[in-house]
Formats: structure tokens, C-alpha cells, sequence
């Protein structure tokens, strides 16, 4: 395809998700908000872990909807809100490029605010720092259940790299303070598995899931940005223990598995991506490159491992389906952070338009999952658009236009 006919595409994509989020507020379904139906919630099975992980599994795995059906509202979920602010932050700095085919500066900057706020009214209370959760109860196989709201480092962590962003543009100093603050839940709300010379974050305030290696880089994330504003020296300390802890965990040929526990020794895409963003982004805050080996070697096995020629992003180092649109969309992003965006311009824009082509409907969002056979092209406003939204801000800013 023709650069011309290539960006066209893109920006024709990327306006009608823009529009599409934009008339739904950023409000939503997300593949685990199951346990949201007020069907479920009026009868006795909820107290059932066994009945409430089927309940979420039949809600996630269907390619049919019946959140409708069934009573689950459209909510608005902090991570999300996270993501479009991040996508907002790059498309303002793109405007200011003079590349305002998404806005211009003025209006970015009113939608910054407007989702800033949102993001800051959504933050959960009682615990040493700013901290986030997710807006529906979570069944984890039969080992844990996260009660809505319950603070996690995964939602934290995007929601202070947005808001450090939004205060870059906006020198709100309040907004500054509260995501600095959430340096705090990560020491002392937050436990740690020690391993080796280095420790790993849980993921939670709950036990249960301890030892999930992106999980603990984003708690590390966290700390960087606190130790890059405060220069507190327990920061950077605790935030290079977790990233030594990942360094070790890394295999001989960059990848990771995705957590400790025997049922966690899969590798996906994804993940690799965030554990990669991570590690770039404490390098970037601390000014510790001491890993940037541990980034080049899982930089190459990413993009050697999860792409096939066409661009087609697969799920698994060994499997493609079902792919996840979480793979297409985090390549960017991950690209992006390392620098590497021009150096891999090829593999991205393959990857973008096979998404384009084969995961979003007319109406502007994106499927959940792309199957051989039966895929689930329902609209998720965290899980699928939301992450794209960022994703596709990245890549305009990146690209000549």
C-alpha cells in the first residue's frame, strides 16, 4: 500500500474510534464485568466462587453480548480513562507540531481536562497513596476475589503515567501531587516476594497473585516517576530492586513468562510489551541504563516472536489465535517508548493496518478477539478501544504526515 493511501486509512480508523468514544463518553463494557448484572447480583449464586468465575467466563468468552440482556450497565473504568488521557496527551503534542487533523490544541487541551477529572473523581480512597481499581468484581480462577474498586498496581500504574502527563501539560500542580502520592501505595499497601537480590511486587492489595512479573515492573514504574519529581533515594532503591528482580527472570533469549505460580509459565505478547515499556521508563526517570541489555535482548525476541510477515500479531510465542487486541495496539506504544518506532516502521504499519482491516467494525470501535473461527467482535470500552485510542495517538505523533 502506498504511504499515502497508508496514512489515509489510518486517519479515516482513527477519527471514526475517536468519534465512537467520544458520543459513548468513554463509558462502557469491559470482558470482565460480568458479576455487574443486577440478575446475578439478586440471587444466592454470588456468594459462590465456583458460580461467580463461570459467570465472568461465559460473559468473556461469548461472541454474543448479553450484558444488555442481562443487566450490566456501561461504566466508566479508571485504567480506560487512563488510556484515552495518555492518547489526548500525544495527540495535544501533535497538535502543537502543527498536526491537527484530530483537534486542535485548545480543544485537546479542554478534552486533557475533561478526562483528568474523570480519571482523579475515580481514585480510591484509604490507602497510603493514590491508588485505582477496576469497576466490577473480579473472580481469579478460584484463588483470589477482587472486590470492585480494590486497588491494583496495573490500573494504578497507567493512571499515574497519564496524569504525570496530563500535569506536563496542564502545570496542575495538584494533579502532580496525587500521582506522585501513589508511590507511597506501592511501599507500604503493597507486598513483595523477594528474589534473589531483587524483590517482585504483588499485584494487589490481596493475596493471591503475588508474583506477576509486569505487575511488579509497573509497581517500579511508579517509583521512577516519584524518585524522578522527589529525588528520595527509597524510591529509586525499591523501584531497581523490582527491575533487577525482572532482569533475572528474563530467559536467555529475552522472554518472559508471564508470573511465577505454575499456572502462569505462558508468554504472550502483551505482556512483553508492558514489561518492556516499564523497564525503559525507569531507565528514562532514573537515569539508569544498567539494564538496557535486558531491553535489547527482549526488544528483538518481541518483534522476532509475536508478528508473522503480514503483519498478523499473534497472542502466543508459539500460538497466533486467538489474537488479542491488546497485541497490535501495545507493539505501538512499547515502539514508541524505546525509540524504536522509526527503526520498526515496517513490522508497525503492517501490524496497524492487518488490525484495521480484520478488527473494527464500521461503527468506528474494535473487537475483542480475532479467531479462525467465531470471533468475539464485541465493543470493550477498556480492553479494546481504549487501548487502540492510545495506541493509534502514538502512532500519529510518531509518523510524517
Amino acid at each position: 500500500m502506498e504511504e499515502n493511501k497508508l496514512i489515509s486509512s489510518f486517519k479515516n480508523s482513527f477519527q471514526k474510534l475517536k468519534s465512537y468514544c467520544e458520543t459513548e463518553n468513554f463509558a462502557g463494557w469491559d470482558p470482565y464485568d460480568g458479576l455487574n448484572s443486577k440478575i446475578f447480583q439478586a440471587l444466592p449464586l454470588k456468594h459462590w466462587d465456583v458460580a461467580r468465575l463461570a459467570w465472568i467466563q461465559g460473559f468473556k468468552r461469548s461472541p454474543v453480548n448479553f450484558r444488555k440482556l442481562l443487566l450490566v450497565p456501561k461504566e466508566h473504568n479508571a485504567k480506560g480513562l487512563a488510556l484515552f488521557l495518555l492518547g489526548y496527551c500525544r495527540l495535544y503534542q501533535a497538535a502543537l507540531e502543527g498536526k491537527t487533523a484530530f483537534g486542535t490544541s485548545e480543544a485537546l487541551l479542554e478534552k486533557i481536562k475533561d478526562v483528568t477529572k474523570l480519571l482523579l473523581d475515580m481514585k480510591v480512597e484509604g490507602y497510603a497513596g493514590a491508588c485505582w481499581g477496576y469497576n466490577f468484581d473480579w473472580q481469579a480462577r478460584r484463588l483470589f476475589l477482587f472486590k470492585k474498586n480494590t486497588p491494583t498496581v496495573v490500573a494504578t500504574a497507567f493512571c499515574v503515567e497519564a496524569l504525570i502527563e496530563s500535569y506536563k501539560i496542564t502545570r496542575n500542580e495538584k494533579v502532580l501531587e496525587v500521582a506522585l502520592s501513589s508511590a507511597e501505595f506501592v511501599l507500604q499497601d503493597l507486598s513483595r516476594t523477594e528474589h534473589g537480590k531483587g524483590h517482585v511486587f504483588s499485584y494487589s492489595i490481596t493475596d493471591g497473585n503475588n508474583t506477576v512479573i509486569n505487575a511488579s515492573l509497573l509497581g517500579s514504574k511508579i517509583l521512577s516517576y516519584a524518585y524522578k519529581y522527589k529525588k528520595k533515594q527509597t524510591y529509586f532503591d525499591m523501584a531497581k530492586k523490582a527491575v533487577i528482580a525482572a532482569r533475572d527472570l528474563q530467559e536467555e533469549d529475552g522472554s518472559w513468562i508471564y508470573g511465577l505460580l505454575p499456572v502462569q509459565s505462558w508468554k504472550d505478547s502483551f505482556h512483553t510489551g508492558f514489561n518492556l515499556d516499564a523497564i525503559a521508563t525507569y531507565q528514562q526517570n532514573t537515569e539508569d541504563m544498567s539494564f538496557k541489555a535486558c531491553i535489547d535482548k527482549g526488544w528483538d525476541y518481541y518483534t522476532k516472536h509475536f508478528f508473522e510477515a503480514d503483519g498478523k500479531p499473534k497472542y502466543y510465542h508459539n500460538k497466533t489465535y486467538p489474537i488479542d487486541i491488546h497485541c497490535p495496539a501495545q507493539v505501538i506504544v512499547t515502539a514508541s517508548k524505546l525509540n524504536e518506532f522509526q527503526n520498526n516502521l515496517e513490522l508497525l504499519e503492517r501490524t496497524l493496518h492487518w488490525t484495521i482491516k480484520h478488527m473494527q467494525s464500521k461503527k468506528g470501535y474494535f473487537y475483542y478477539q480475532y479467531r479462525k473461527g467465531l470471533s468475539s467482535k464485541i465493543s470493550y470500552m477498556r480492553w479494546s478501544n481504549a487501548f487502540m485510542f492510545n495506541a493509534m495517538a502514538h502512532y500519529y505523533l510518531e509518523i510524517n504526515t
